[in-house]
């Protein structure tokens, strides 16, 4: 398969990193071209993989060179245009997260692709967290959801804010997980060091009575990503850095139990406070009534995983892992958050001190 990857910023560069250390694999992959607007940056690339780089997509696709692939690595205001150019020529595309910077380019792009037959898949590279491939086997019914991603300040991303930058991914792990439609959203949001939103709370609320908590800040002093979640009898515990899980099963039934504890896992009304319990109880080692487990969890560096699944799909036409609609779904209420944040910073009358995305 002849792949490209259009945009050589940090995304991008390690895009062609995995596909050049796949094509020397002998994975069927060849890194032929690559597409970049800025002359230095276009020459670097050139140099060290041996490759055209071309200034724009028009011209990458005048030079005819059979490509069945694309990575579309791009700022989110481009998605759109340059996954268009693309899939209009036949291309499938790997579109780095978000799919689009609005629902209607987002809407668009999934019709172009389902009408032309094409793989769209959105770049949501924690799906392919080895931690979250072992855990999506185990879910049962969850109910609670806490995600916390936190991020030390850099002039990276800075075209989206936090909500599309970080916490889309929790969004879309969410979503898959619960399984069910969103009934509603509150969210908080404030620019701290950049002209858009650096850090957001939110609460989700979900038709099957699902909640979902999440946390994102690029303003940290410290990096944390974790998601935990409840579920009848059970608390997982993923840490998306150290690619780790932490399953604590409860026996509601077991005397050694608090009969408040045992009576909430038994009806599997999960909340905050229970997981503060669960929370000591493995701090302070194993108790009657809890069993705890680190399933093994196979290695894997997730973008590596992400491209490996998504050359699969080019090859066989199966649906990739992260289809289109969910992407789009993803965005969307990622738009919805924004627009909460935006109704909060209006009652609470921060005036211009709140800036949302546009």
């Amino acid at each position: 398969m002849r792949v490209a990857v259009a945009g050589t910023g940090s995304f991008g560069r390690n895009h062609l990193r995995v596909l050049r250390e796949l094509e020397s694999a002998g994975a069927g992959v060849a890194l032929v071209a690559a597409v970049e607007p800025d002359p230095a940056r276009a020459a670097e690339t050139a140099a060290q993989y041996g490759i055209a780089v071309f200034p724009s997509v028009s011209k990458l696709l005048s030079a005819d060179l059979k490509l069945d692939a694309a990575s579309v690595t791009v700022p989110t205001i481009h998605h759109h245009v340059v996954a268009s150019e693309l899939l209009d020529a036949g291309i499938d595309l790997l579109v780095e997260k978000p799919i689009a910077a609005t629902l209607a380019e987002a809407g668009d792009l999934v019709a172009k692709a389902e009408l032309g037959n094409r793989i769209l898949q959105p770049g949501h590279l924690e799906r392919f967290n080895p931690a979250v491939l072992s855990v999506e086997p185990r879910l049962r019914r969850p109910m609670f959801f806490e995600a916390h991603r936190l991020s030390i300040f850099t002039p990276r991303a800075l075209d989206v804010d936090v909500v599309l930058d970080l916490m889309i991914h929790d969004l879309d792990i969410v979503l898959t997980f619960a399984n069910s439609p969103v009934r509603e959203v509150r969210a908080v949001g404030l620019p701290i060091v950049s002209p858009r939103v650096d850090i957001s709370n939110v609460r989700v609320e979900f038709e099957s009575g699902c909640v979902a908590n999440f946390t994102a800040s690029r303003v940290s002093t410290e990096r944390v990503r974790k998601l935990r979640f409840f579920e009848p009898h059970q608390y997982v515990s993923v840490d998306y850095a150290r690619r780790e899980l932490l399953v604590i099963s409860i026996d509601p039934s077991a005397a050694a139990l608090p009969p408040q504890l045992a009576a909430a896992l038994a009806s599997g009304k999960l909340d905050p406070a229970l997981l503060a319990q669960l929370q000591a109880s493995a701090a302070s080692g194993p108790a009657p009534g809890l069993s705890f487990l680190k399933p093994e969890v196979a290695p894997g560096e997730p973008l590596r995983l992400e491209i490996e699944s998504f050359l699969d799909s080019v090859r066989t036409r199966r649906p990739p892992r992260v289809t289109a609609r969910q992407g789009y779904a993803a965005l969307e209420l990622a738009l919805a958050i924004q627009s909460s944040m935006a109704a909060h910073a209006a009652r609470a009358g921060l005036g211009d001190f709140f800036r949302p995305a546009s």
